[in-house]
């Protein structure tokens, strides 16, 4: 079946219009796939899980851990199982790094519970739990450390600058983790005013609409034309004619 031009291309434009709506969100709002990258981190950050193991309520980057517990934890420079130990920033380590006490094995060595420490599987962002640390300083009071490296399958060859430990509520959770999340910024939509190039070639058939004069009013010439070609009317009767008629005015016009 040959539809009308008009339906086809109204046709046409409801199949643009669906495609166009089918698009990744992304391909319509550039806005929109800005706000989707900046929610979802690239690899799992150590602060949200020594957070959740520690049940340390600090937010904020690693280095800044320690100067934010001043008022609000106490702290200390010996480990304790659920503590935080807080390290500086150190060369490529620039935002420092947290990680929780998970067990005490001597003076001088933990085991640790943390994330995105060591790449695994080529993969960062990990978290391993623990994981050996052992106090290099001279006095050992924890200062420097060495931790467990996995793709060394050992203890990492650099001696780790420590600020010392945030003491929490004294345990670790081991439930399964769970990452924070913020609440996702308001997403809006970009909507163009002018009209898209599918949307006018889909009606570039139809061509530019075409002013129509109205037809005229051809029955009243026609009932024009007929009244003049229609012959005269007779006269109209007199009176006295329709009385010459009557019986009656007959006898009466005699004593007129």
């Amino acid at each position: 079946m040959i539809l009308p031009l008009p339906l086809r291309s109204i046709m046409v434009a409801s199949v643009a219009l669906g495609l166009a709506a089918g698009q990744p969100a992304s391909a319509r709002s550039g806005e929109f796939s800005a706000s989707s990258r900046s929610e979802l981190p690239a690899y799992l950050q150590c602060v949200p899980y020594a957070r959740e193991v520690s049940g340390i309520r600090i937010f904020g980057d690693a280095h800044t851990w320690w100067e934010q517990a001043a008022s609000r934890y106490q702290r200390g420079n010996q480990p304790k199982v659920g503590a935080v130990m807080a390290f500086k920033p150190n060369g490529k380590m620039r935002l420092g790094h947290v990680a929780a006490v998970s067990q005490i094995i001597d003076s001088r060595t933990v085991l640790l519970d943390h994330a995105n420490w060591s790449p695994i599987n080529g993969r960062r962002g990990q978290i391993e739990r623990n994981v050996r640390a052992i106090d290099v300083s001279r006095a050992n009071d924890w200062s420097q450390v060495r931790v467990w490296y996995h793709p060394l399958q050992a203890l990492g060859k650099t001696a780790w600058p420590v600020h010392g430990f945030i003491y929490g509520k004294g345990k670790v959770n081991r439930a399964p983790f769970r990452q924070e999340s913020r609440p996702a910024a308001p997403v809006r939509i970009a909507v163009s005013k002018d009209p898209s190039k599918a949307f006018l070639s889909a009606f570039s058939g139809l061509g530019p609409a075409k002013a129509t004069r109205p037809a005229p009013a051809r029955q009243n010439v026609s009932q024009r034309n007929s009244y003049r070609k229609a012959p005269p009317l007779p006269p109209r009767a007199t009176a006295t004619a329709s009385r010459a008629r009557d019986p009656f005015a007959a006898v009466l016009s005699k004593y007129d």
